[in-house]
This record gives C-alpha cells, structure tokens and sequence, in this order.
C-alpha cells in the first residue's frame, strides 16, 4: 500500500476509534465539527484528506488535542 494511502487509513481509523470514543455518530461529530457528514465518512475511511482547519474542529467537537488524532501517522 503506497504510503499516502496507509497515512489517510491511519488517520481516518484514529478518528473512528475517538469519536466511537466518545460515544457520537458521524452525523453528530459532523454537527458538532459543522462539517458535512459525508466528509466525515470520507475521511474516516481513508478516501479523502482532512483540511488542518477540519481536524481541528473535529478534535475539538471531540474533546481531543489534534495532536492525539495524529501521533500514529
């Protein structure tokens, strides 16, 4: 698997495993991030980039440093 790919599954699961974490769907992260669902499935499966501006909104409608969704990367 090419490198970018497996960095996007990374984070996409790191995401995943936080938020389920935190007892919330996609569409309430999504709600919280104001974010679109969908993207938040994209990225969460690793089809698609997080802006820097998104992980850190997603970080904080989950209660989490950006860093914790990182560090594996």
């Amino acid at each position: 698997m090419p490198r970018k790919s497996l960095q996007l599954k990374v984070l996409g699961e790191a995401i995943r495993r936080q938020r389920s974490q935190a007892g919330m769907s996609q569409e309430k992260l999504a709600e919280k991030a104001n974010l679109h669902p969908v993207y938040i499935g994209k990225i969460e499966r690793g089809e698609q980039w997080i802006s820097l501006h998104a992980l850190l909104r997603v970080a904080k409608a989950m209660g989490v440093k950006a860093s914790d969704l990182i560090m594996d990367l």
